[in-house]
């Protein structure tokens, strides 16, 4: 399939490169628009893909034209394409809280793929969620499945609805467990590790406990009770953080994070 990328930012280019590293789509395939003339060279010579300043070429060339160009840019990037695109082509958007209405209404098309990724899908180990308007064909689907799984994980849903809940659980999630990581490595400063022992300490202790309960598929509640020994220093810990209210925390700022994710699509 012929893919065009409009916009080479930081989540285009972990599109581009997850792609083109699984060799889910060939260079010879991809075409990429971007206004800024260094990012059109970067792209170029690191991926071999074709690239141009102008959106148009791109449009007309490909049969998936993926938006990942900043939410507030759309509108301008919009008019220069509106009503271009053929009945066949399908449109993929990465744009946070940019709803499918408006991206239909705007560049007068009706195959729509929507999509919330977040940004570890920039070493492949991503999440991304996806939903698609019924004009989305089978082939298509099975494009857009293959290019997001390359980035790491993809679930699709069937209502619109649930990408907001996404944004805020795994699209705004890594900026809450960055700010938990920076927490442990400031509380292993504090009681006495050098600050480089520590982020290895406060990382692996994140990574370890992730994948373990990945390969076990074991309840978290079970895996605490595992490592909470009676009267032990994992119970006197867990009793601090309860008095301190941290999962009502961290529950309030999903909840939060998707009141505002709402509030920014309508």
């Amino acid at each position: 399939m012929k893919v065009g990328l409009v916009g080479c930012g930081f989540m285009g280019e972990a599109m581009l490169s997850a792609t083109l590293g699984k060799a889910v789509v060939a260079p010879e395939d991809v075409f990429v628009a971007e206004v800024n003339d260094d990012r059109c060279a970067a792209a170029n010579s690191r991926y071999g893909v074709r690239t141009t300043t102008d959106l148009t070429q791109v449009v007309d060339a490909s049969e998936l034209v993926i938006f990942a160009v900043k939410p507030q840019e759309f509108s301008r990037t919009a008019h220069r394409v509106e009503g271009r695109f053929r009945r066949e082509q399908t449109i993929l958007s990465i744009m946070a809280g940019v709803p499918i209405a408006r991206i239909a209404h705007m560049l007068s098309h009706a195959a729509i793929v929507r999509v919330m990724p977040n940004t570890p899908a920039s070493i492949g180990q991503g999440m991304s969620v996806w939903t698609a308007t019924p004009e989305v064909d089978g082939p298509a689907r099975d494009c857009v499945a293959a290019i997001l799984g390359a980035m790491g994980r993809e679930i699709h849903v069937d209502d619109e609805s649930y990408l907001d809940m996404a944004t805020a659980l795994s699209g705004s999630g890594p900026g809450f467990v960055f700010l938990l990581i920076e927490a442990f490595i400031d509380a292993g400063v504090q009681v006495g590790f050098k600050r480089e022992v520590a982020e290895v300490l406060a990382l692996q202790t994140f990574i370890g406990s992730a994948k373990y309960a990945e390969a076990t598929g074991k309840h978290p509640a079970v895996l605490r009770n595992e490592v909470t020994s009676p009267a032990g220093t994992t119970a006197a810990g867990i009793i601090a953080l309860e008095n301190a209210g941290i999962r009502g925390a961290i529950m309030e700022a999903v909840m939060a994070a998707y009141e505002r994710s709402r509030e920014l699509g309508a």
